[in-house]
C-alpha cells in the first residue's frame, strides 16, 4: 500500500486538569474533602483558611446557606415568632449556630470521651484469662482459642487447626485444647467458645439450678431437638421429649431466656456519626434546604504571598504564579461543588416532600435521571453527588441515595416506591397476631387491596431486604 495523508475532522471530549479536579472533589465525602484540603493547605503557600469574623464572611457562603445561618443566629427576619402564621415548630432537632442538631452539654462531665477505645470480646476474654491462675503453657492455649473466637462468641476452628497454630510454641494434645476451651466457656459471657448453638445453650442451661422449671426438658431439647423447635412442631416435641404441654411451655420459656449469640453483647460496636452536608427544614410552611456551614472549609488566597509575585525573581515568580493558579482552580472547584450539592439536595427535597411530611410510606419512586433533568446535569454527576453525602431532616439523617428507589405500578396507574412498600410490609408485620403471622402471599394480597400490584416473590424479596424472617420463623410457640 502506498503511504498517504488523510485529513479527518472529529469531535473528542478532553478533560482539562480543572475539570478533573472538580469531578474528583465532587465525589469526596465531607471527611475526605477535609483531608484533601488539609494537604492542599500544607503544599500550597498561596492558600489559607478563610475564617471571617461576624457578618463579614456571610457573603462568601454558598447559595441557600444564608437561610440556615439566619435561623441559627435567631434573626427575626428569617425565623418568625411562634405566634406568627408562618412559624413551624422544629420536630426533632434545633438549629444551633455552627452545630446543627447537636445537643448542648450542660457541663464538661456530660462530654463523652472521644479517645477511649471500646472493649471488644477478645479484650474482655483476655482480661479474664489473665486473672485466672494458669501455667504459661495453658495461658498460650487459652490465648490461641480466644483469638479464634468470632464476634458472636463461637469457635469454628477445629482442635487440630488450633494444635497446628500452637506448634511453634508447644506441642499440645487435643485433650488439652478441649479442656481449656471448656474452661473459657465458663467465662463471661457464659457459653462463649462453643462450636454450635446446641452446645452454647447447653452450657448456659448447666449454669441454671436443676430445679428450675422446665430445666430437664430444655436440656434435652437444646441437645437434640432444636430443629423441631425451630419448626414449631409442638406435637413432635411433646412426643419425643415425653413431656406434656405445660412442661413444654416451661422448657421453651427457659430456652428463650438464653443468649444464642453471647459474644454479641460485648463490644457490639460504637455508633458511627456522620456530619450532614445539608439540612432540610420547614420555613413558612415550605420545605427549604441549606448547606451546612461546616460541610467544607472555606479557602482564600494569601494576599501577602500573592503580593510578592511582582517583586520576586523570575524563577520564584513563576513558581508562585503556578501556585496561585492552582489555588484559584481549587477555590472555584469548591464553589462549584457546594452549588451542585445544594441543587441536588433541593431537587430531592422537592421530590420527596411527602416523605418529610408523612413518613416512609409516602416515599415516591425516584431515579437519578429525574433529578439530572431537573437541574440540567448529567446522571453521572448526580450519582457522584449522592454518594456519601448526607441530608439531615426532622425524620433523621439519610444519605442522598436513600431517597432514590424503583417503582411498582399501582391500580390507578401511578407508582409506589420500593421504600414505601417496604415500610408498608414492616407495618403490616408489626401489627400481625404473633400466633398467626402473615405469609408472603397474605401480605401481597393485602397490598393489592391497597392498590399496589405486587407479587408474592416481590414481597419475599422486600421482606428479606428488611431482614425479617419468614412467617414460619416468626411464628410464636404457644
Amino acid at each position: 500500500m502506498k503511504p498517504a495523508l488523510q485529513l479527518r475532522i472529529n469531535q473528542q471530549l478532553a478533560l482539562t486538569p480543572q475539570l478533573q479536579q472538580a469531578i474528583r472533589l465532587l465525589q469526596l465525602s465531607s471527611v475526605e474533602l477535609e483531608m484533601e484540603l488539609r494537604e492542599a493547605l500544607e503544599s500550597n503557600p498561596l492558600l489559607e483558611l478563610d475564617e471571617p469574623d461576624g457578618a463579614d464572611g456571610a457573603t462568601d457562603a454558598p447559595a441557600g446557606a444564608d437561610v440556615v445561618a439566619e435561623l441559627a443566629n435567631g434573626s427575626d427576619a428569617a425565623a418568625p415568632e411562634p405566634d406568627e402564621p408562618g412559624y413551624d415548630e422544629p420536630m426533632d432537632f434545633e438549629l444551633e449556630r455552627g452545630n446543627y442538631g447537636s445537643p448542648v452539654a450542660d457541663d464538661a462531665d456530660s462530654m463523652e470521651a472521644q479517645d477511649s477505645e471500646p472493649e471488644d470480646l477478645r479484650d474482655h476474654l483476655l482480661w479474664q484469662l489473665n486473672l485466672t491462675s494458669l501455667s504459661t503453657r495453658d495461658r498460650a492455649i487459652g490465648v490461641t482459642i480466644i483469638e479464634a473466637i468470632d464476634d458472636d462468641g463461637y469457635l469454628h476452628e477445629n482442635s487440630e487447626t488450633l494444635q497446628s497454630n500452637l506448634a511453634g510454641l508447644y506441642r499440645v494434645d487435643v485433650d488439652e485444647i478441649e479442656a481449656m476451651r471448656h474452661r473459657i466457656q465458663q467465662f463471661d459471657p457464659l457459653g462463649v467458645g462453643s462450636r454450635n448453638l446446641s452446645e452454647c445453650l447447653g452450657v448456659q442451661l448447666d449454669a441454671c439450678a436443676p430445679d428450675t422449671p422446665g430445666w430437664s426438658v430444655a436440656r434435652c431439647m437444646a441437645a437434640e431437638h432444636l430443629e423441631a423447635l425451630a419448626r414449631n412442631d409442638r406435637a413432635r416435641l411433646c412426643r419425643q421429649l415425653h413431656a406434656d404441654a405445660e412442661a413444654l411451655d416451661a422448657a421453651i420459656a427457659l430456652i428463650r431466656s438464653l443468649d444464642p449469640k453471647p459474644g454479641a453483647q460485648i463490644g457490639a460496636g460504637t455508633a458511627e456519626y456522620v456530619a450532614p452536608d445539608a439540612y432540610a427544614f420547614k420555613h413558612n410552611g415550605r420545605w427549604s434546604v441549606g448547606l451546612s456551614p461546616n460541610c467544607q472549609p472555606k479557602l482564600a488566597i494569601n494576599q501577602q504571598y500573592a503580593a510578592l509575585i511582582a517583586r520576586a525573581r523570575r524563577d520564584d515568580a513563576s513558581y508562585l504564579r503556578g501556585q496561585l493558579q492552582e489555588a484559584r482552580w481549587l477555590i472555584k472547584s469548591l464553589e462549584t461543588r457546594a452549588e451542585t450539592v445544594l441543587k441536588v439536595a433541593n431537587a430531592i427535597v422537592r421530590a420527596q416532600s411527602a416523605f418529610l411530611d408523612f413518613g416512609p410510606e409516602a416515599m415516591r419512586p425516584l431515579v437519578l435521571r429525574e433529578i439530572a433533568e431537573e437541574i440540567g446535569m448529567h446522571e453521572s454527576t448526580v450519582s457522584r453527588v449522592t454518594t456519601r453525602k448526607y441530608l439531615h431532616t426532622p425524620r433523621g439523617t439519610f444519605e442522598f441515595k436513600h431517597f432514590f428507589s424503583s417503582g411498582v405500578s399501582t391500580i390507578d396507574g401511578g407508582a409506589a416506591s420500593a421504600t414505601a412498600i417496604q415500610a408498608m410490609i414492616r407495618k403490616l408485620i408489626g401489627e400481625e397476631t404473633p400466633a398467626r403471622p402473615l405469609s408472603d402471599q397474605t401480605l401481597a394480597a393485602e397490598l393489592n387491596k391497597r392498590g399496589i400490584e405486587v407479587a408474592r416473590r416481590t414481597v419475599a424479596k422486600y421482606r428479606e431486604a428488611l431482614h425479617i424472617p419468614s412467617s414460619n420463623e416468626r411464628s410464636r410457640l404457644g
